[in-house]
């Protein structure tokens, strides 16, 4: 016999997949740690169940087997009795008595009901329903979800077809016999075919204690976004007072959706902030802004009115190697980062740049079509100190590999134009000095050709570029600049790179160890060329380090050339573990010999002195597997004192604990210690601290001190901060607080960002990527309202 019964809408409610998404969707962006308590079944797995991953698209189709010891009664009305199983697709339901009629189409099962499908088992007493009319109803059940964590009970279940009723039930994705958090309603109304459901009179409870109530909510049941409420976040600070935001998410298309994110800040006032995010197979966009029609804390002071900021981010490839990108920022006044930053790198930032362009790539060549713009974002500066903006700028490189010679050309035409160009000298006392607009354009193009010869222990690298740049000046600019309206440069550049690699193996303590020697030459030369007749648009020397030393050029941009005769002298050595080849030890220090000046300077700069640079020295070191040392000095020869010096340590503590401490000091600009930890006390508690101070300015730049408690299935993190919040100095002070339900969602502000920024390792994954630079056309490190 093959009656088709039909309990598959149990994974309805049992979807309460309040587990990743409670009201509407989470938007956590790291996952959920669930370490502390490994994976435990609050119901065992059954026997004899279908295989997984048996197709479950058109289930009420396929046939349905019943089994048990044994059968009696008639045929209109058989009863199947001891070890009694339904399969059905992925489904299984097994009972110790099933009674069946065969002309009603009813069924009752009784005893030891036990239900498993692809997404959910559970165990009850008794179940009965309906074939033809596709009604069943369950009571006294218990359920866990099978794919993800969450479990939870519920006096009755009525179904009928994709639509029920749970009644008396609860969920959480805590240990059945450990509930920190429980989730608690009189009915859910839940419809498996839409993949959402409704909570009526629901208590969200940590602990024993109610901590929130909610009379109704929407929540969806799968994987499907639905419209509704976002956790808010509730703060309090110096700047802010007390801060309340509260997410709305608005599910538009599958590929595509909205967030809002209304704003009340008791000391400023209140903000909308919104975010669109649009999501094709050739890309993606995300839109996103806010806007305080006025702010409180600047009402009083001139050219405040509205406030606010809109962004665009996104990419659309248009072929296997062309692809198109934008990155927009516009922010409405200078003091907006500062002012919604929530970090001391919102006074770091000085412009918000904006870029938009083709870009193309290929087995040997690279090329690109764009245009950037730089928005002032620094109150404490004119127009006149932005980059400027190239409107448009093209490159391409090729390169020719299929010879022994290493031949190319890196070329690039860009016109430079800035409204606030350059400010005129007033012709006589009392005429206000006026400001001008104006540009030019550049093209630059570098041929090269190089020789690399390797073996197994030596490597020769001779390389012979030519650079040829034209202008092509405003009249204005140029005469207010005093640079020529036509200038060329025209200057070929030689240099042979070449070093040895010798090792030994040796022992320390017992453990074999490769230790290797490998001295290297790089060797530069270019003839001067007298360039104070060119513009600077987008060009600066580059902050002298170990990567310069094998430079051709000490400039950023192709608006200088440096002229060169010089040798870098430099050697490394390390020390490999042969077992796992885990460096312990790398060592190198270099320098240069200028065998004459060095007279290609930018505007207010010095030439460099025949004789020789500064030391530059970097070391590392891991004494074991939980230390990691490191220093980086130079020293100037010629004055006679250390121009950098930064020492770096970090110990890894057993439990995922970490302890950062740094020291920077660079001559004339900053000196700053930094100290971080995260201290587990216990698997569940621990200490968060950080203190950061700037030693030339006596003072701290961000202090924080908190605490975390992190369970099976919730966590709690209390954190303290203290940082300086603007160009003045001055010294902001707020509390974080969030509370974590691990599957079901969190509320408070975002404190694992803040700590993850402040604190190297604080996620020990993050100490094996490379940070991240902040993305262009964003906000740095989200100011707030950024979603």
């Amino acid at each position: 016999m093959r009656p088709s019964l039909r309990p598959s809408t149990l994974a309805l409610c049992i979807g309460l997949s309040l587990s990743a998404q409670a009201w509407a969707q989470s938007t956590e962006d790291m996952p959920l740690d669930f370490s502390l308590c490994p994976v435990r079944d609050a119901i065992a797995p059954f026997d004899d169940v279908p295989a997984t991953g048996i197709n479950i698209g058109n289930r009420a189709a396929q046939p349905t087997d019943i089994e048990g010891d044994t059968l009696s009664g008639t045929d209109v009305a058989p009863e199947f009795e001891g070890n009694v199983a339904l399969r059905r697709g992925d489904q299984f339901l097994g009972a110790d008595r099933l009674q069946y009629d065969s002309d009603t189409q009813r069924y009752i099962a009784e005893g030891n009901i036990r239900y498993q499908d692809a997404s959910m088992r559970l165990t009850a007493e008794h179940a009965e329903g309906n074939q033809a009319l596709d009604e069943h109803k369950i009571q006294d059940l218990k359920y866990q979800l099978v794919s993800r964590r969450g479990n939870g009970e519920s006096s009755e279940i009525d179904m009928h077809g994709q639509q029920a009723v749970l009644h008396d039930s609860t969920y959480s994705t805590c240990d059945p016999n450990d509930r920190h958090w429980e989730l608690r309603a009189d009915r859910i109304d839940v419809d498996s075919e839409e993949g959402f459901a409704t909570a009526h009179h629901a208590i969200l409870r940590v602990g024993r204690v109610p901590v929130l109530y909610v009379p109704w909510f929407m929540f969806p049941i799968d994987d499907r976004r639905r419209t509704g409420l976002l956790f808010p976040s509730l703060s309090n600070s110096d700047r802010n007072g007390l801060d309340y935001k509260q997410p709305i998410y608005i599910n538009l298309a599958p590929n595509y959706d909205m967030t809002l994110y209304p704003r009340i800040m008791t000391d400023r006032g209140s903000m909308l902030g919104a975010e669109f995010r649009y999501l094709h197979e050739t890309g993606m966009a995300t839109i996103s802004g806010a806007y305080m029609p006025n702010d409180k804390l600047r009402e009083d002071e001139p050219g405040f009115g509205s406030r606010g900021y809109f962004a665009v981010n996104g990419y659309r490839n248009l072929s296997r190697n062309w692809q198109t990108r934008a990155n927009i920022m516009h922010i409405s006044d200078p003091r907006y980062f500062e002012d919604f930053n929530n970090s001391i790198q919102g006074i770091a930032v000085y412009n918000a740049h904006s870029d938009v362009g083709i870009y193309g790539r290929g087995r040997n060549w690279t090329a690109g079509l764009m245009a950037d713009t730089y928005q002032l974002a620094d109150y404490t500066l004119s127009e006149s100190s932005l980059p400027f903006d190239r409107v448009p700028r093209a490159y391409a490189t090729y390169q020719w590999r299929d010879t022994i010679f290493d031949i190319g050309v890196e070329a690039s035409a860009v016109r430079f134009q800035k409204d606030a160009a350059f400010v005129s000298q007033p012709a006589r006392p009392g005429v206000p000095r006026q400001f001008g607009s104006g540009g030019g354009s550049r093209l630059d193009v570098k041929p090269y050709i190089s020789l690399p010869l390797e073996g197994a222990s030596w490597f020769f690298k001779p390389t012979l570029a030519w650079r040829y740049t034209a202008y092509q000046v405003d009249r204005d600019y140029a005469a207010a600049t005093r640079v020529a309206r036509s200038p060329t440069r025209s200057v070929p550049i030689g240099s042979i790179d070449t070093g040895l690699y010798f090792d030994r193996a040796t022992t320390i303590d017992g453990r074999p160890y490769l230790h290797t020697l490998e001295p290297r030459l790089f060797y530069l030369n270019a003839p001067y060329r007298n360039q104070d007749d060119l513009p600077v648009f987008d060009t600066g020397a580059l902050t002298f380090s170990w990567g310069q030393l094998f430079r051709d050029n000490r400039y950023s941009g192709a608006d200088r050339q440096a002229d060169a005769n010089q040798l870098t002298l430099a050697l490394t050595t390390r020390l490999l573990r042969e077992a796992d080849g885990k460096e312990r030890l790398s060592a190198s220090i270099g320098q240069i010999r200028y065998f004459d000046d060095s007279r290609v300077v930018l505007p207010r700069e010095r030439p460099i002195e025949q004789g020789r640079s500064a030391w530059v020295a970097d070391v590392g070191w891991a004494p074991s597997d939980r230390w990691n040392l490191g220093a980086s000095y130079q020293w100037n020869p010629k004055e006679r004192e250390k121009d950098l010096l930064s020492v770096r340590g970090r110990y890894m503590l057993p439990d995922d604990g970490i302890v950062n401490l740094a020291y920077r000091f660079r001559r004339d600009v900053s000196e700053q210690a930094d100290f971080s930890f995260l201290y587990p006390i216990n698997p569940t508690w621990s200490v968060v601290g950080r203190h950061y101070y700037s030693i030339a300015d006596s003072k701290p730049l961000e202090q924080i001190l908190g605490v975390q408690w992190d369970s099976c299935c919730i966590a709690v993190r209390l954190v303290g901060r203290r940082y300086v919040h603007n160009r003045e100095g001055d010294l902001s002070r707020g509390i974080l607080l969030e509370i974590e339900l691990k599957g079901l969602g969190s509320a408070g502000q975002d404190t694992r960002k803040t700590l993850r920024r402040a604190i190297l390792g604080y996620n020990r994954g993050d100490l094996y990527l490379v940070p991240p630079e902040t993305a262009v056309g964003q906000p740095p490190d989200d100011p707030d309202p950024t979603p």
